[in-house]
């Protein structure tokens, strides 16, 4: 009678296990993907720290490519990408216009739908430490869960990306990506507005017409 019991409470014990709900990393990184994919325009705050030096804005995001980013320091600095141009204007003391063509789209947002698309397509996706929420950093009260996607091919220009993505929202709180010469990049996005018609006006800029202008800036010796 013992043993029949015993085997009762085993099965009991197993069968609440297996119904809790287990989401893999890549289920977990769908479930964002989609969510991103309902979204027509955004905008946030954006902090973005590269060798130690840091640069705040405002990102504009509207499907299915158009990107803008106003920076506040530098103080002038714009990036526009509208799908297959890439523009970024550097205020004085540069004052220049650096352009290039992106062929076959595929802009620089790696917190966007294609962004996201891209990314299923050519890394690798895991947990960090597991599918529960942590602070976001240490003392921090904002939770998340961390992603760690590794890229499956030498060609891609980042070796690994780490996602923080709210549980709540299923919005990406944070990036970083690390490049292969162990540089990394990190964004932070703050206080979204999503869904607000934002114009195609938005992604019209008309730099200084006294700026250098330098086309192809990326591939020019």
């Amino acid at each position: 009678m013992k043993k029949l019991l015993l085997c009762i409470v085993a099965m009991y014990i197993a069968a609440s296990a297996f119904s809790q709900s287990i989401l893999t990393a890549g289920e977990f990184f769908k479930s964002v993907s989609e969510f991103y994919g309902t979204i027509r325009d955004f905008e946030a705050e954006v902090e973005i720290t590269a060798a130690r030096n840091t640069m705040r804005g405002k990102v504009s995001f509207k499907r299915p490519e158009m990107l803008r980013i106003d920076f506040s320091s530098p103080a002038g600095q714009v990036i526009l990408f509208d799908g297959d141009n890439l523009k970024i204007y550097l205020p004085p003391p540069t004052s220049a216009i650096l352009e290039q063509t992106v062929e076959g789209g595929g802009g620089p947002g790696l917190a966007t739908p294609n962004g996201l698309n891209l990314m299923s397509r050519y890394y690798t996706i895991a947990y960090e430490t597991g599918q529960d929420a942590v602070p976001l950093e240490e003392d921090s009260d904002e939770l998340v869960v961390n992603l760690v996607l590794y890229r499956r091919a030498s060609s891609e220009a980042f070796t690994q990306i780490r996602l923080s993505v709210s549980p709540k929202t299923k919005l990406i709180r944070r990036v970083v990506a690390y490049t292969p010469q162990g540089e990394n990049f990190t964004f932070n996005f703050f206080n979204y507005n999503l869904n607000t018609n934002i114009s195609t006006q938005r992604f019209i800029y008309d730099p200084p017409s006294s700026a250098n202008n330098y086309n192809n800036f990326l591939f020019s010796e």
